[in-house]
């Protein structure tokens, strides 16, 4: 009983500790945002029609590279695990993906299991046929919006069986074909094809050149290991710097093959827990003032959040139309 009683006071001391040193990091970068503000290129700008954000920005000028893509990160948890017992600690979104496509979310990480069920490490939700259902009726009631949709296997599980032939049967008619061109082009010209399709198997065979699936080594996200918002607005901030210019990132001709040579993920505030998040999301808006003036903002290429809300997505949008404006 005494061993027992001194471990739960050790549990509880950490957790205190924890608790303290994240309100100590929240305060940090609330008074960096108070000292600095939030002014950045576009900042002010706000798209009347969030649902068809590409066509109201000139599809025409508008560069696949230029864009700032608003994602999300776990896609496809709103519903993963049981309500009361787990899913608060699996959910990573509130709304469904057509939801999140029509307030102009264009980039989804979805995890999928042996079975094609959504998840979330152990929790699972609903079958994918949802996902791609909900990605065809928005593709249908729009006209120039592009998708980039991330869908991988969950770590752990197995790769669904003869999955890159469901999805080339499912969404085929508006697969872009994998090419290293795609990012030089801009939307007008990619058109009518709307999806680009990332699938990451972990035991099937890599993907074969020009498909209509593209391959793991076009996206990658750094993840960063903590709750403590400071330090990972750092830690994302670091693994940006390492990044080159989002024009040089893809080459006429498709010259590099390496992985840091393709189109890279910066993501940004992977908690988890809505509790978490909360404490950091407020904080986006800094990041994107930091990241151009520490001369990072032509690196910035797609920003995912969990939970996503308007004022996320508004601030994407407002940087992509400043880089089409000539104002970074």
């Amino acid at each position: 009983k005494e061993r027992k009683s001194r471990r739960r006071g050790s549990t509880l001391l950490l957790l205190l500790k924890m608790g303290n040193e994240v309100s100590r990091q929240v305060q940090n970068l609330r008074d960096r945002r108070n000292r600095n503000g939030c002014n950045f290129p576009g900042y002010d700008y706000h798209v009347q029609d969030r649902k068809n954000w590409m066509s109201t920005l000139a599809s025409e000028r508008l560069h696949v590279n230029q864009i700032v893509w608003p994602g999300t990160h776990n896609s496809a948890t709103e519903y993963v695990g049981d309500p009361i017992i787990t899913r608060p600690c699996g959910r990573c979104q509130r709304l469904s993906i057509y939801q999140q496509l029509v307030i102009g979310v264009r980039v989804f990480d979805i995890r999928v299991q042996k079975d094609r069920l959504v998840c979330h490490d152990i929790l699972n939700g609903y079958n994918v046929d949802v996902v791609i259902n909900d990605v065809k009726t928005f593709l249908l009631e729009t006209h120039t919006e592009i998708i980039i949709l991330e869908i991988s296997r969950e770590f752990g599980q197995q790769d669904p069986s003869d999955f890159d032939r469901y999805l080339e049967a499912e969404l085929g008619e508006f697969l872009i074909h994998q090419d290293d061109n795609v990012f030089n082009k801009t939307i007008a010209e990619l058109l009518p094809k709307r999806i680009i399709c990332i699938w990451k198997p972990r035991n099937s065979p890599e993907l074969r050149q020009g498909g209509q699936l593209w391959s793991s080594c076009y996206l990658k996200g750094d993840w960063t290991n903590t709750d403590l918002p400071e330090t990972k607005f750092e830690s994302n901030m670091q693994h940006l710097s390492n990044q080159r210019p989002v024009t040089s990132q893809i080459k006429q001709g498709g010259e590099h093959s390496d992985s840091t040579d393709k189109y890279s993920k910066p993501v940004v505030w992977y908690t988890g827990v809505e509790q978490l998040n909360l404490q950091i999301q407020p904080f986006a808006r800094l990041f994107i003032m930091e990241c151009i003036s520490r001369g990072y903002g032509d690196r910035l290429q797609i920003f995912s959040s969990d939970f996503i809300e308007e004022d996320f997505v508004d601030a994407c949008i407002g940087l992509t139309n400043a880089r089409i404006e000539g104002q970074l």
